[in-house]
């Protein structure tokens, strides 16, 4: 009988359980977290060994890429976020978790995560640590107006804070700590936007714009940085069916869940790629300041909703537009919205 192994890792070990195709257990055993003691553990069952599931932890990188180098080429990875344990259970294991993997691939019914190419893993990871020090920069910016704006009383423009040195501070801030504190905020803003230049040297150098992804540079709002983004974040658009698909991917689908038309409450409105999510709002917040057909787009949800709703609708619109011109390899055309 074909066998199907379920890994429930943790941050220190692993938990393998591997059951048969009649869901027969025939084998469990805990593993420290070390590839050549896992690999000598599943070897016995390596030739009947037909998939195995790993969760889409943090850590789940060097378990998959080293199971699938030695043969075991069979690899599906678990969503967790859609992943709903039976209810009703009095008492659940890191054992249960490991043979509720496998029994889901079985079964056929395992939400399944996508397994990123190893090749281009790096540079995605790069990208997603330029938005990291973007998102501490733009803290630290804040921090410096919020500084000046309540010691002052005046409000300092982003623009003036990147042009600002220490005889400007020392203007506006008189004593001794505050100044030592709002230059602190100016070297560290000065300090991140150095690395985000050289991060995104690097992968310009490293990464070309494929032909599908060339086409969402004539997107207003969209350009090199956020284009290579999109690009390293969606990987194969064929993964994605449909257009809702990709939108709810990129966390622009409302969480909510109906009955009869009433609220029962709401979803997991993190499911999704946040790093997507942010590129995509960007865009929206630029395209709106740049093209007519935006801003008027904008402008009607604003009159409905808020501002904040507005934007994310916006990047709604811009996901599904980017879908299209991903999947047909085609360039931006105002019809597109109304998709």
């Amino acid at each position: 009988m074909e066998l199907y192994a379920g890994l429930d890792l943790h941050s220190r070990n692993t938990y393998i359980g591997i059951m048969d195709d009649a869901l027969n257990r025939v084998f469990k055993k805990r593993v420290p977290n070390d590839l050549e003691q896992i690999l000598h553990t599943l070897k016995p069952f390596k030739k009947r060994l037909n998939g195995f599931v790993v969760e889409s932890t943090y850590n789940w990188y060097w378990l998959v890429d080293g199971l699938m180098a030695a043969g075991y080429s069979t690899a599906h990875l678990a969503n967790p976020a859609a992943i709903k344990q039976y209810e009703g259970l009095k008492y659940s294991d890191d054992q249960h978790d490991a043979f509720f993997l496998a029994k889901l691939l079985i079964l056929g019914i395992l939400p399944e995560g996508y397994i990123y190419p190893k090749e281009h893993r790096p540079v995605r990871d790069l990208a997603r640590k330029r938005m990291f020090l973007v998102r501490h920069k733009t803290a630290n910016i804040l921090s410096l107006q919020s500084l000046i704006q309540r010691c002052c009383a005046v409000k300092i423009s982003t623009s003036d804070i990147r042009k600002m040195n220490v005889e400007a501070l020392e203007s506006w801030l008189k004593e001794e700590y505050l100044i030592f504190s709002a230059q602190t905020s100016l070297d560290t803003i000065n300090f991140l936007k150095q690395k985000i230049k050289s991060i995104e040297k690097a992968i310009i150098k490293r990464v070309k714009l494929k032909k599908g992804f060339r086409q969402l540079l004539t997107i207003p709002g969209i350009g090199n940085i956020l284009a290579m983004t999109i690009m390293l974040e969606v990987g194969d658009i064929r993964r994605f069916p449909k257009v809702g698909n990709f939108a709810s991917y990129c966390r622009f689908v409302p969480a909510k869940r109906l009955s009869d038309g009433k609220s029962k409450g709401s979803g997991n409105r993190k499911n999704g790629n946040r790093y997507l999510s942010w590129a995509l709002t960007e865009a929206a917040q630029i395209g709106r300041r740049h093209n007519e057909q935006f801003r008027g787009y904008y402008n009607r949800k604003v009159a409905q909703a808020n501002t904040s709703l507005a934007t994310k609708a916006l990047g709604n619109k811009l996901a599904r537009i980017c879908y299209y011109i991903m999947r047909d390899q085609v360039s931006f055309r105002g019809e597109l919205m109304a998709h």
